[in-house]
């Protein structure tokens, strides 16, 4: 691989910035330093820009305490996206495991582990994501039975998986399911004649948001999170 490319795909830098930094004599490649961005380099080949090493990361895994108002998108061209609050190099190598809608909020995970990621959205894998809701109008016990029994969604050939219904205080609730249909959460109340005026993602899987997260900032995950997605 030409050095030019393999350098500017570990950094953010441009293969312009790259070919300037190479003739300042700023990259070497085993310790020597290269002024030509067109040099062929391969895996072994040890790079560095100002003396730090720039070998290829391992995957990348990230628990963002998404706010309102942002999408779960690589681009948009009308809202800011969760990627925008990442401060990381190659983030648009990055991208949503499992996503939020504009106007929900709570945990979000990022990565750029491909097989990870699948496991979470696959409906295979039944990996549960638990919400808490704020409802217009108060639900009585009854509900439960019926999210216990899957919902038939409007325009849906078939009911809604069981879903887990906790009723924390008249309108405000705690649903867990193990789908990810267009809306759902949303549409499953609406099938009840109710509707959601808050939306919040509180875990994936055991992977639980921090409280002490504030919204906006994120951080990696741990080993054992990352690990309890299998």
């Amino acid at each position: 691989m030409r050095l030019d490319k393999a350098i500017s795909q570990v950094t953010d830098l441009s293969r312009a910035e790259v070919k300037r930094a190479a003739r300042q004599e700023r990259i070497t490649v085993n310790g020597m330093a290269v002024t030509d961005p067109s040099s062929k380099v391969c895996e072994t080949d040890e790079l560095c820009l100002d003396g730090e090493p720039l070998n290829e990361a391992g995957p990348r895994y990230f628990m963002l305490n998404k706010p309102l108002g942002y999408v779960c998108a690589t681009k948009d061209g009308e809202h800011p996206t969760v990627l925008d609050l990442l401060d990381e190099p190659n983030k648009h190598k990055l991208h949503i495991a499992g996503r939020l809608d504009i106007d929900t909020t709570g945990l979000v995970l990022v990565t750029d582990d491909g097989q990870w990621s699948h496991r979470i959205t696959s409906p295979r894998h039944h990996c549960e994501k638990t919400y808490y809701a704020h409802l217009a109008d108060p639900l009585d016990d009854s509900a439960i039975d019926k999210f216990k029994k899957g919902v038939w969604l409007n325009n849906e050939k078939k009911r809604t998986k069981p879903a887990k219904l906790e009723i924390l205080y008249r309108n405000e609730v705690r649903i867990t399911i193990s789908e990810g249909r267009y809306h759902q959460v949303k549409r499953m109340f609406a099938a009840l004649g109710n509707r959601v005026l808050e939306l919040h993602r509180e875990s994936i899987g055991t992977i639980t948001l921090d409280e002490d997260l504030p919204e906006g900032m994120y951080r990696p995950l741990s080993e054992a999170e990352i690990a309890s997605i299998a």
